[in-house]
């Protein structure tokens, strides 16, 4: 893992605001020591969590999305750090690993622009080369026996988490998405776009269920291709779950839980399905931030959930005093995750 920016003890004291009578998640929280093998380390850690950073947004970019994802492993692990450990979460359950480094491939973009077909086609390159490394991050963690929790970058790192989960466990795995949009779009070069359907298509995804669409962000060519593969790759709409109030946001999770639920699963979360949530791609209108909790927390507490990824958020695009509430609002669903998935179902 020579790409890999390991996070240090002395990182964690830097993002820790230590309190007298207080204790914080970054005065628990496991790091590598310098030296050592980081897989045999993570192996025989007891802590079972796994936390890693991607701070990219190439693969944004090359979907015509707005920069800004690469600056929420910064935000949501100072908030993670100062996250209370008591009886309800502990610290010393996640090992942070560290940050996968992008610094090179991200100043290769800064001149790129995607609307020159030449462009294009070195952004989808470097997202390539995020993708193996990526993949064989995961698959050292979960090859570990350890549960992955990632963070940052756009959604074009799926790929990367199931195709390393897939390897590492021997066999194709399902995924969960909860999204905006399908990102099942055309194999046209890799980006943010289309990081399931690459991995549907080279076998690393077996199954595939979006939680949400929105009907007015989804081409009918996606529509065509879903319709086509209804065996495996299943939807629902947010239009027909708070707007039109035709079907039930607990009984879609059920109803999802059971298509997925067979084999090991990843949980995918976009932020920008989540309303005036500074990202890629913001929406207006969307699942509230208590919905979308009560969904990592339902999937999040069955065996077969495999990691977390929480992607797309851009506290950088956020110009208000709150940018920090990006960071903030990953702390909860890490801990509704690890909280729901400790006592498996």
């Amino acid at each position: 893992m020579d790409k890999l920016i390991p996070f240090t003890v002395s990182d964690l004291a830097k993002v820790t605001n230590h309190r007298s009578g207080e204790i914080k998640f970054g005065e628990k929280m496991i790091t590598i020591p310098k030296g050592v093998d980081i897989h045999e380390f993570i192996k025989e850690s007891e802590a079972k969590y796994v936390i890693l950073g991607i701070p990219e947004d190439i693969g944004v970019r090359a979907n015509y999305g707005r920069p800004g994802a690469a600056s929420a492993w910064e935000s949501a692990i100072k908030s993670i750090a100062n996250i209370q450990h008591n009886r309800f979460c502990k610290g010393s359950q996640i090992i942070v690993l560290g940050k996968i480094n992008v610094s090179e491939l991200m100043r290769e973009v800064e001149n790129l622009d995607f609307n020159d077909i030449d462009d294009r086609s070195k952004l989808s390159q470097l997202v390539e080369k995020i993708d193996k490394e990526v993949s064989h991050v995961i698959f050292t963690i979960i090859k570990a026996g350890k549960t992955p929790i990632i963070i940052g970058g756009g959604h074009n790192n799926a790929y990367g988490n199931i195709k390393g989960t897939a390897l590492a466990k021997g066999k194709s795995i399902n995924a969960i998405n909860f999204d905006a949009h399908s990102d099942f779009r055309i194999l046209e070069g890799r980006h943010s776009g289309n990081g399931f359907s690459y991995a549907y298509e080279e076998g690393f995804l077996k199954k595939y269920f979006i939680f949400g669409l929105h009907e007015n962000y989804t081409s009918k060519s996606v529509l065509d291709i879903i319709k086509k593969l209804e065996d495996r790759v299943r939807y629902n709409t947010y239009d027909s779950i708070s707007i039109r109030e035709e079907k039930d946001f607990t009984n879609e999770m059920i109803s999802a839980l059971e298509f997925i639920k067979t084999d090991s699963f990843g949980i995918e979360i976009d932020l920008d399905a989540i309303p005036n949530i500074a990202s890629s791609a913001m929406t207006i209108s969307g699942f509230s931030i208590e919905q979308l909790r009560q969904f990592v927390s339902y999937f999040g507490q069955h065996k077969n959930a495999a990691y977390l990824h929480i992607c797309e958020g851009a506290p950088d695009l956020d110009n208000s005093p709150n940018n920090h509430l990006i960071g903030k609002l990953i702390g909860y669903l890490v801990t509704d995750f690890i909280k729901a998935n400790h006592e498996k179902v």
